[in-house]
């Protein structure tokens, strides 16, 4: 009997596999069919520098538009001794379109050559690479770039090079390249508000190249890269490591080191303060720069960055000189994590909560982008292409509108209040559309030794340490170090869509610390869905070009950086958020010294107090479509 179950699972797994082959193997074949392949090219920068690059073009003697995808990832045809599809069949896909699809490696990636930095610097090599293409002469000298993450995060700085070629773009999940725009010092999501973002401890952990990894020999023939990728393909082995656990190593300067990991960038990284000269000579995009190209944005609403994102398409749009481009300037808001636009069904569910039938034809947007401006097609699609098409969660819906936030959104204020016991979802904080006229004000203990964990959230690459999306907060809520403010119930429902503004007034026993808010969507029975969330580190409370240390028994005024979302809250609903000095490992611990925090492995413990009166007004600003009204 054994045997015979052996001998049947044997039977079926090779048959799986067999089939598997047979799938590759026949978009190979399909793609051969239509397109010259022209694999492990190494296209020269100009200090001599080359850059691995497949070129797949359809079979034709017309000069033909390109859709560019330049990586600091993996796109190698043959992995593990198998043949990979993944950028076979994104080639056909253009290909079968009249394209050329172009992918590259940046620099000190896998066969490229050179050394690696985050987004590929320097800015010259996508520069470089675009006159490259553009002088082919199967090239109809019209390049498109395209991508999402670190495929997306390039093409803005690039983009204020304003190459003649760099006729389009198409960045999708494209925080990682944002700079500084506005209030926003992101630094490529290095930062929120000052706080260190701990997506990249464990991204780089797996990205960056240790600096005594093996390279190929100088000047290597395409004729032997061509050979060996089919069995070495440079892409180093990380051990797995459970970052659950990893990211609460102390210092953090030292937390890829603690689990044996590569140096790399990450070690000069990890020192720099949000304002440090070095973020504004490397690939970020900053406020301070031009901007040449029509763009197709593609943000989400559970993504790491989507403040940022709307704060930069909101820039281009209304900053740049040239008017042809900041009027080609569209945008699509999708209720899911990053990246995951195509993973939308007839029933999307995003952590826990089902956001409904949230899917689009991204394809065909896209290359009716494309068609536009690389082949020069009418440009009647524009003519139907909302501005702005972002997706309301609660009513589940796409809506569609000229600018954002939409027109009809109208800020309202809503003023924290409280007997002084605000503590956890039993106490009695609320959010009321007056300030109190007295002040009592809530207090609660932060201990960096025992953070408030992240629960779901806005989130990207952090392994197994924190999951993203929404998640019903109440198990969450009652801590007694999570301060919660909750509305009377919806009389009506109500439609908050766009940046949601908040000013908390503080006061605490130690020189910095940090404040955290959520905003939440309350159903009747209580469950609780997080829609986005921020911190703000208090010594950057006046600007990230100096530190402001607080003195004991003083009030502080904090501004946090915005929250950005589109939700139905329905009637009978309330809307809550949760204030406290944590959200770990999500942003990485203030440990209330006043020191570099990097390098210190010891923290102290906070008194932390949040004022609300007609003096000091504590209050979040929510972007209403309609009017709040609630029940007595």
């Amino acid at each position: 009997m054994k045997r015979s179950v052996l001998l049947g699972i044997t039977s079926l797994l090779l048959f799986l596999s067999f089939n598997l082959l047979a799938q590759d193997s026949k978009i190979l074949k399909e793609l051969e069919g239509i397109a010259i392949i022209d694999q492990k090219v190494m296209m020269p920068m100009r200090d001599g520098v080359r850059l691995a690059t497949d070129i797949y073009r359809p079979k034709t003697d017309k000069p033909v538009p390109i859709i560019f995808s330049r990586t600091p990832y993996n796109f190698n045809t043959y992995r593990d001794g198998k043949l990979s599809t993944r950028t076979l069949q994104r080639a056909y896909e253009a290909v079968k379109r009249g394209y050329a699809y172009v992918v590259q490696n940046e620099r000190g990636r896998f066969f490229s050559e050179g050394e690696w930095d985050i987004l590929g610097t320097p800015l010259t090599d996508g520069y470089d690479a675009f006159s490259w293409l553009a002088d082919q002469e199967w090239s109809n000298g019209k390049i498109g770039t395209l991508g999402c993450s670190s495929t997306a995060e390039w093409q803005m700085a690039v983009a204020a090079l304003d190459h003649p070629s760099h006729a389009a773009m198409v960045p999708q999940g494209y925080g990682a390249g944002v700079g500084r725009v506005g209030e926003f010092y992101e630094q490529g999501n290095w930062y929120r508000g000052g706080a260190e973002q701990m997506l990249f401890f464990a991204w780089l952990y797996h990205t960056q190249h240790d600096a005594m990894a093996p390279k190929l020999p100088e000047n290597i023939s395409q004729e032997d890269l061509q050979r060996i990728q089919r069995f070495y393909d440079m892409a180093p082995e990380y051990p797995s490591v459970d970052w659950s656990e990893g990211l609460k190593h102390l210092p953090i300067q030292d937390i890829i080191k603690n689990v044996n990991g590569p140096i790399g960038v990450f070690e000069e990284m990890v020192r720099r303060k949000p304002n440090d000269p070095e973020w504004y000579k490397g690939g970020l995009y900053h406020d301070d720069m031009g901007f040449g190209v029509p763009s197709f944005w593609f943000a989400s609403w559970y993504d790491v960055s989507i403040s940022p994102n709307l704060a930069l398409f909101n820039h281009v749009r209304n900053n740049i000189e040239d008017k042809e481009v900041a009027e080609n300037q569209y945008l699509v808001i999708a209720p899911t994590l990053h990246c995951a636009y195509k993973r939308a069904t007839e029933n999307t569910v995003v952590g826990e909560r089902s956001v409904g039938d949230a899917r689009l034809n991204y394809d065909e947007l896209v290359y009716s982008w494309f068609d536009v401006w690389l082949k020069g097609e009418s440009k009647q699609f524009l003519d139907t292409l909302p501005r702005v098409r972002y997706y309301t969660m609660g009513v589940n819906q796409w809506n569609t509108a000229e600018e954002w936030p939409p027109e009809p959104a109208k800020m309202t204020t809503l003023f924290l209040s409280s007997n002084g016991n605000a503590n956890s979802l039993y106490g009695d904080g609320r959010l009321l559309e007056s300030a109190p006229s007295k002040d009592h004000p809530d207090t609660y203990t932060y201990d960096p030794m025992n953070p408030v964990p992240s629960y779901g959230g806005n989130v990207c690459c952090t392994g197994n340490a924190v999951k993203g999306g929404a998640f019903d907060q109440q198990v969450m809520e009652t801590r007694n170090d999570i301060l919660v403010y909750t509305t009377p119930a919806l009389e009506k429902g109500v439609e908050i869509s766009g940046f949601i503004e908040s000013s908390l007034y503080l006061s605490s026993d130690v020189k910095d610390t940090d404040l955290t808010i959520k905003i939440i969507d309350v159903y009747p029975d209580g469950t609780a869905y997080n829609l986005d969330e921020t911190i703000q580190r208090v010594r950057y409370r006046e600007g990230y070009d100096k530190e402001v240390f607080m003195e004991e028994g003083k009030v502080y005024k904090v501004d946090l950086t915005p929250m950005s979302t589109s939700n139905f809250f329905k009637k009978g609903h309330k809307i809550r958020i949760e204030v406290s000095s944590s959200n770990f490992p999500r942003f990485a611990r203030n440990l209330n010294t006043g020191g570099d925090n990097f390098n210190e492995s010891e923290g102290i413990t906070a008194e932390n107090s949040i004022h609300h009166s007609k003096k000091y007004p504590s209050q979040i600003n929510l972007p209403v479509i309609g009017e709040l009204n609630f029940e007595e």
